[in-house]
């Protein structure tokens, strides 16, 4: 696994609330059972935390598209790297 990893997990489930934890960290190791998988999907199809997350993941995407658009954020830091990088000394 990558160092990475723990630091998004808690990213995308506690802060962003996109998302749901299938095991702790701490069983990094261990095989996810085809039983837990079934368990976690059931929870996010069936369940008002799924439509939560199904929500916000949408509101999520949708500021991400904002954002790369014509006066975006993204689109103009963006802008302004490639006009740094490629400029003459």
């Amino acid at each position: 696994m990558h160092s990475d990893q723990p630091i998004n997990a808690v990213l995308i489930t506690d802060f962003l609330k996109v998302g749901v934890f299938v095991r702790e960290w701490a069983k990094k190791d261990e095989l996810v059972s085809s039983s837990v998988i079934e368990e976690v999907a059931k929870r996010l199809m069936k369940s008002e935390e799924g439509d939560e997350i199904r929500k916000k993941a949408e509101e999520l995407g949708c500021q991400v598209i904002m954002s790369t658009e014509k006066g975006g954020i993204t689109k103009m830091e963006w802008d302004s790297f490639i006009a740094h990088i490629t400029r003459e000394s």
